[in-house]
Formats: C-alpha cells, sequence, structure tokens
C-alpha cells in the first residue's frame, strides 16, 4: 500500500472513530435506556466538553479521504495517473462512511424517538396531594440526556408532568406525593441512569 493510500485509510478510520466518539455521551444514555441496563447512562459524560473538538476532526479526516477520491480520479480523466481507488475510496463508500458520520455526529437532535414516554395513569384524589418540586441533577450534557430523565420520571407511578434541562441541570415534576415521593424520584433516576442527583426540593402546587 503506497503512503497516501495509507494516509486515506487511516483518515478515514479517524473520522468514523471520532464522530462516533463525539456522541457517545448521548448514544449511552439510549442504549442504557433501550437496553434497561440501569447505572450506565453517564459512563461517557466526560466527554461531553471534547465533542466540538471530535465533530471537526471527523468532518476534516472524512473531508480529506473526500479530497483524495477526486484527486485520483482527476488523474486517471488527464492520463496522468494508472492508479485506481481503494475500495475505501470508492465513492459508494465513502459515501456510506459520510452518512454514518452525519448520523452519529447529529444524533442529539432526534434522540427523543428512541425513548418510550408512557405517562402513568395517575389517578389524584385530591388537588392538595398535588406537589411540584425539582431534582438538581449531576452528569447530564446533551438533549438525550434530558430524554432519559424525562422517559424514568414520566413514566414513575404518581407523577403528572415532567421536565428537565441538561443545561441547567435540573428537572421539574409535579407528582402525587400521597403515591411517590420525591426521594423515591430521585433514586429511581440515579438507578435507572447513572446520574447523581444532587439536591431535591419540593414545593408544592
Amino acid at each position: 500500500m503506497n503512503s497516501e493510500g495509507s494516509k486515506s485509510k487511516k483518515a478515514l478510520a479517524t473520522g468514523v472513530l471520532a464522530a462516533i466518539a463525539a456522541s457517545s455521551c448521548c448514544i449511552t444514555p439510549m442504549i442504557a435506556a433501550i437496553a434497561g441496563i440501569g447505572g450506565v447512562g453517564a459512563t461517557f459524560s466526560w466527554i461531553e466538553p471534547f465533542r466540538p473538538y471530535l465533530i471537526v476532526i471527523s468532518i476534516l479526516a472524512i473531508g480529506y479521504v473526500w479530497y483524495e477520491r477526486y484527486r485520483l480520479k482527476a488523474g486517471d480523466e488527464c492520463g496522468c495517473s494508472t492508479e485506481k481507488p481503494k475500495f475505501y475510496q470508492t465513492k459508494g463508500f465513502l459515501i456510506a462512511i459520510t452518512v454514518l458520520a452525519l448520523v452519529s455526529i447529529t444524533f442529539p437532535y432526534y434522540s427523543h424517538i428512541f425513548y418510550r414516554v408512557n405517562p402513568s395513569e395517575t389517578t389524584v384524589s385530591s388537588k392538595a396531594n398535588i406537589t411540584q418540586g425539582s431534582l438538581t441533577i449531576q452528569g447530564m450534557t446533551c438533549a438525550s440526556c434530558e430524554h432519559h430523565v424525562n422517559s424514568v420520571l414520566t413514566n414513575s407511578k404518581g407523577v403528572i408532568e415532567a421536565y428537565s434541562s441538561y443545561e441547567l441541570g435540573k428537572a421539574k415534576i409535579k407528582y402525587d406525593k400521597t403515591i411517590i415521593s420525591i426521594e423515591e424520584l430521585a433514586s429511581s433516576i440515579e438507578k435507572e441512569t447513572g446520574y447523581q442527583v444532587i439536591k431535591t426540593e419540593e414545593y408544592g402546587d
């Protein structure tokens, strides 16, 4: 294998791995939620600060392989080169790899479709039982994390409404305090997502 071919192959591998790594902090919560693997949602949350750099690396690496592919094609057309593109330099393969990278990089923006949200049928015996509260959660890094937390809360019996924000690191809930407590909800989040609830607040309706 010539040096240019070797560079293209390494660049392609780097681009794909960087794209997957860029969203590993978001894909892990989704896999955990679907597979029912509690406690692993925050496994790759430490990667989040590096996400912009990984995306840039992925785009540059895959862009380099596309450049090499068209450079070889231009050489063939003018009769300047007899070197044929390798399998990983063919147009079809590069399109597939580019799509894979884009799907990985943009995953946080459509991850909500993978989360099961079946609001529990809560019969409130009295309006006085309805309580609102908030949970301060450590470990959420993207929209996928929000959906994971919302899924856990909304599927909990006694919860009427739930909303979370990874940017604020908080989840707000409305629930029937005679059915479930805020401590039980905090415990469910830690057990099923792996994120740490560092503060709970209850402030009534």
